[in-house]
């Protein structure tokens, strides 16, 4: 089966056949027998996928979890990108510093400031290529493959494909609408000890999870570092929405009172701009030369142009304000979306309210599969992300997450009066 005839069917056959029919049409070849057992664990992310389908014309997409670029001043930006080149090019074109450059190390300490860290030094900072770099240095470094790694159940499709492709087990602890039980978390613990297991971190994102929305209650958040302290476990924060809260002052992250047991990692790709593909890790100080010379080995440096433009942009727009921009445009359409949910959504739905970032997480009745409602619901001109992507489990799934972000209100609402008649049909059949 050729390439093109494998794309045409993934419209319209299950991730499991697709993956079945690519085994088929290259096991033949002499070079299989050289992948590694690690490659045999990286897997097409089922969000690429869908976020490709999304781009075809008519399709309302509340799939893709994008910023809203065009709030940006664009014209500013190129007008400041050539003035990089032009009078800095040199440096802006050459080879960097492996850690990042130390101008947008200390702009980053700024922006955690505002996120609740004060005591945030710049030699500590490590610049990723995203958050996404930054999850995945922290899993080379840290886990041998059998190794355990605690997640939400959800968790962020992203950070699951990283854990898969290091060979480490993946286990869930579950939410409730306060976030990660820490009940749960310390039984979880325990067990996994007890079986011998090697449990290494704890990856959360404890405001406005990707995909569910929820945050973690400030009342636990020390709870869990504590419960993970104890069982000397580290703790990954992923924190690349904590300033796109709609109301109110952000939530004081896990590792603003906890420097030593927390690797805090941040993103400028939802408050900036994710195609310059710059992120952070705030790393412990005993553990940064571990951490940086890991992140050395993969990229080398960061790449400098885009360093310097994230810090022309820190330094010389008001970028505060652009935050701002986004927090009140972001809950408009929170708002826009929870509002249409609740005209159109079948009996026997449920859903998530966010208090900020950029998803809902639905709930249809048990027994129902999301997966194979998405092309039904492509042909009636949405898509949705189904929930089975943001667990490890192989198991269906009857949740699906919805994405508000990028999206006009208008659009939102047209978006769930389409899928509400999918819905319905499905749960009417069961």
């Amino acid at each position: 089966m050729s390439h093109e005839t494998i794309d045409a069917a993934a419209g319209t056959l299950p991730a499991e056949a697709i993956d079945a029919i690519e085994r088929a049409a290259t096991s033949a070849h002499r070079h299989e027998e050289l992948f590694s057992e690690r490659a045999a664990n990286i897997r097409q992310s089922a969000v690429r996928d869908v976020f490709d389908i999304s781009m075809r014309p008519g399709l309302v997409s509340l799939a893709g979890g994008s910023p809203y670029l065009q709030s940006l001043p664009l014209d500013r930006l190129a007008a400041t990108a050539a003035e990089i080149i032009a009078g800095d090019g040199l440096t802006a074109l050459q080879y960097g510093a492996g850690q990042g450059t130390a101008e947008l190390r200390s702009q980053i300490c700024e922006v955690m400031t505002a996120e609740g860290i004060l005591d945030a030094r710049p030699e500590n900072v490590v610049i990723t290529a995203g958050s996404q770099s930054a999850q995945d240095i922290a899993t080379k470094v840290f886990c041998n493959p059998g190794d355990v790694v605690l997640v939400e159940d959800p968790t962020y499709v992203g950070a699951l494909n990283t854990f898969e492709a290091y060979q480490v087990r993946v286990e869930t602890v579950e939410m409730d609408e306060s976030g990660l039980v820490p009940e749960l978390l310390e039984a979880r613990i325990a067990a996994l000890q007890l079986a011998g297991k090697n449990v290494k971190f704890l990856y959360t994102i404890p405001n406005f999870n990707n995909p569910s929305g929820i945050t973690l209650a400030k009342e636990r958040r020390q709870q869990i570092v504590d419960i993970c302290r104890k069982a000397n476990i580290l703790i990954l924060e992923d924190n690349p929405y904590g300033l796109l809260r709609f109301d109110g002052e952000p939530i004081a992250p896990l590792r603003a009172a906890n420097p030593d047991d927390v690797i805090y990692m941040g993103s400028f790709s939802k408050i900036f701009a994710p195609g310059l593909r710059i992120g952070w890790a705030l790393v412990p100080e005993h553990l940064q030369r571990r951490y940086y010379l890991a992140a050395e080995a993969v990229t080398l440096c960061p790449p400098a142009f885009n360093q310097m433009l994230v810090s022309a942009y820190l330094r010389d727009f008001d970028w505060r304000g652009q935050i701002e921009t986004y927090r009140g445009l972001y809950a408009e359409r929170c708002r826009a979306m929870l509002a249409a949910l609740a005209e159109h959504m079948p009996a026997g739905t449920s859903w998530t309210s966010p208090e900020g970032g950029f998803f809902v997480w639905v709930t249809l009745p048990e027994g129902l599969d999301t997966y194979p409602l998405l092309q039904k619901a492509i042909d009636a001109g949405v898509v949705f992300i189904p929930g089975a992507a943001f667990t490890p489990s192989d198991e269906p799934s009857n949740k699906l997450r919805l994405a508000f972000s990028a999206v006009p209100a208008e659009s939102i609402t047209e978006g769930v009066r389409r899928l509400a008649p999918v819905l319905r049909e499905a749960i009417a059949a069961l």
